[in-house]
C-alpha cells in the first residue's frame, strides 16, 4: 500500500512547499542508496548514531550488525528510529520502528540476491535471520527545498 503524501508545513521563513514529491521518486532513492545513517537511542537516552549498508525491500530497510554491536542491542530495547540518507540537499528521512525481521525463506533469498547485486558480497538466505529491519512510520524527503518538501505517512 502507498503512503499518504502531504506538503511539510514548515516554519514561515523557510519558504513554502508547493508540490509534493512521488512516492517512487523518493523509493528509488532508498533502494539505490548505498549507506544509510541510523539513529537509536541507549537506556539513558542518549543518542547513537551510526552508518551501514542495507536494503530496501517492499518499503522495509532490512540491515544487520552482531548482536554486540550498540545500535542492535538499542533497537532491542527501543524500537523507535530514524534513518537518513548521506545527501543533506536530495534528502530522505526515515522515521519508524526497527525489530527483528525474521524472513521468510522467500525473502531472505530476494535479499541475499539484492546484497549480492548491489554491493557485490552477501551472505547465503540463512544469514538473514538475524536481519533488522525499520518499518517507516513517517518519510520527510525533498529534493528542492522548500519547493518540493514533502511527507508520506504509512499506515
Amino acid at each position: 500500500m502507498e503512503p499518504t503524501a502531504e506538503l511539510l508545513a514548515l516554519p514561515k521563513e523557510y519558504g513554502r512547499a508547493t508540490r509534493k514529491l512521488a512516492w517512487a521518486t523518493v523509493r528509488a532513492e532508498l533502494e539505490q542508496a548505498t549507506q544509510y545513517w541510523i539513529a537509536t537511542s541507549r537506556a539513558d537516552g542518549r543518542t547513537h548514531m551510526v552508518p551501514v549498508d542495507g536494503l530496501w525491500l517492499d518499503d522495509v530497510l532490512f540491515y544487520g550488525g552482531s548482536a554486540q554491536t550498540v545500535h542492535y542491542r538499542n533497537v532491542l530495547a527501543n524500537p523507535n528510529v530514524v534513518v537518513h540518507l548521506p545527501d543533506p540537499v536530495k534528502a530522505v528521512i526515515v522515521e519508524g520502528d526497527a525489530r527483528l525481521a525474521n524472513p521468510s525463506p522467500a525473502l531472505a533469498q530476494r535479499l541475499a540476491a539484492a546484497s549480492q547485486a548491489k554491493y557485490g558480497y552477501g551472505q547465503d538466505a540463512g544469514g538473514y535471520q538475524g536481519a533488522l529491519g525499520v518499518y517507516p512510520r513517517r518519510v520527510r524527503a525533498w529534493t528542492a527545498f522548500p519547493k518540493d518538501a514533502t511527507g508520506f505517512r504509512f499506515a
